[in-house]
């Protein structure tokens, strides 16, 4: 017997609460990342109205200074705490993972001066299609598209980029390259870059349509993942027949190994939101753990360095976390966190290596508090011994900590 029926583990992606022990060996545009903090600097630079995360706790998790406009709360309704990373990396990949048990002891290779010369000409043969060589180095997605779109559409050229984290990029214009067209490359380029010296953890379609001057991205992006290289907590609850969902990109960053529902892609967060919901209200979904990533934090704003906007996306989704909890039954746990930081203050556009905040939320409990500091692979830990599966390589459950 389950001591909650359903849990619901929401990722805010990049929403980092404060530099990790190990920040300064991990740099961001050559600066160390010690003096990163996410959800502190957007409080004390620009404001932080969260009163729904507020109240379950986000205000009391243990910091050095506390968060400027979060404040703590003296009762408050849920247990909150922070989680530190094992594994070598900062990336959506490598958190995930690590939230799911694994512990990631070799990182996937990066490419700062953009990708070799055996990779792009592999992939000029393939497609037939020129790369625009300009555009293959760490870029801004909407910046290479507004750089390069124009010359893609005259010449019908590739553009391929990457970014601090191990992604290749194309971007194609969807009128000028067709999706399917699009689609095919990318697999060619997954298939290319599976080990050392170019092992990437995703290939990412990035479509767009528009003007020069008005691209705007599509909802068709597709992400190729490489499977996890262990088993996580989702392929041992899938074993067990327990109903896993994933909503977002949650399929695509485990290349859908132990996923048995999929709620598909996010046009936003707040679409996102929408089918998390409309898992939770399905009659179908009696028993079983979903896992949402909310992208928007940190591709809209963590990576273009807005703090407003950053703080706004927060304040959006604080509006919207009554829903979530109204659509919750008795017994059901809801669990929020992030998987890395994403200071919109600070140097480069890169990750940042962060604590992540942990809240756990459910109609059920009778009391409340702080969990001890942990880290990220608890919860898949957590998440294990409710539904009494085995857990994946590393963390330490904290189920009897919540009452």
């Amino acid at each position: 017997m389950s001591k909650f029926n359903r849990m619901h583990l929401v990722v805010l992606d990049s929403v980092g609460i404060g530099a990790a022990p190990d920040a300064n060996d991990f740099v961001n545009s050559g600066v160390p990342d010690g003096a990163s903090d996410t959800l502190g600097h957007i409080s004390k630079t620009v404001g932080l109205n969260v009163p729904n995360m507020a109240k379950l706790g986000l205000g009391n998790i243990p910091r050095e200074t506390p968060l400027k406009t979060v404040p703590a709360e003296s009762n408050p309704t849920g247990y909150a705490t922070k989680l530190q990373e094992v594994s070598l990396g900062k990336d959506t990949m490598t958190g995930h993972w690590e939230i799911m048990g694994l512990n990631i002891t070799e990182p996937f290779d990066t490419f700062w001066n953009g990708f070799p010369e055996e990779i792009i000409t592999k992939i000029e043969e393939f497609s037939g299609r020129k790369v625009i060589r300009e555009a293959n180095k760490p870029y801004s997605g909407t910046a290479v598209i507004e750089d390069f779109g124009p010359r893609q559409m005259e010449t019908g050229e590739l553009i391929i980029y990457t970014s601090a984290d191990p992604v290749l990029q194309i971007a194609a214009h969807e009128d000028i390259i067709p999706l399917d067209e699009l689609y095919r490359i990318c697999e060619y380029a997954r298939s290319i870059t599976l080990e050392r010296p170019a092992l990437l953890g995703r290939i990412i379609a990035r479509p767009y349509v528009g003007e020069p001057g008005n691209f705007t991205r599509t909802s068709n992006r597709r992400d190729l993942a490489v499977s996890p290289f262990a088993p996580t907590v989702l392929d041992k609850l899938n074993e067990a027949g327990i109903d896993t969902y994933a909503v977002g990109k949650i399929n695509d960053i485990f290349n859908g190994a132990g996923i048995n529902h999929d709620m598909g892609h996010n046009k936003s967060n707040s679409h996102g939101i929408d089918n998390l919901i409309k898992a939770m209200t399905s009659e179908d979904f009696k028993h079983g753990f979903s896992f949402t990533n909310l992208v928007d934090f940190d591709a809209l704003y963590g990576h273009r360095r807005d703090p407003h906007g950053y703080r706004d996306c927060l304040h959006e989704f604080d509006q919207r976390l009554p829903e979530i909890i109204a659509a919750m039954r008795e017994d059901d746990l809801l669990m929020i966190t992030a998987d890395h930081g994403n200071d919109p203050t600070y140097a480069g556009t890169d990750h940042t290596r962060e604590y992540i905040p942990f809240l756990a939320y459910s109609p059920s409990f009778k009391e409340n508090g702080l969990i001890p500091v942990g880290h990220f692979s608890d919860i898949s830990a957590t998440v294990a011994e409710n539904f009494g599966v085995d857990k994946a390589m590393i963390g330490e459950s904290f189920l009897d900590k919540l009452v």
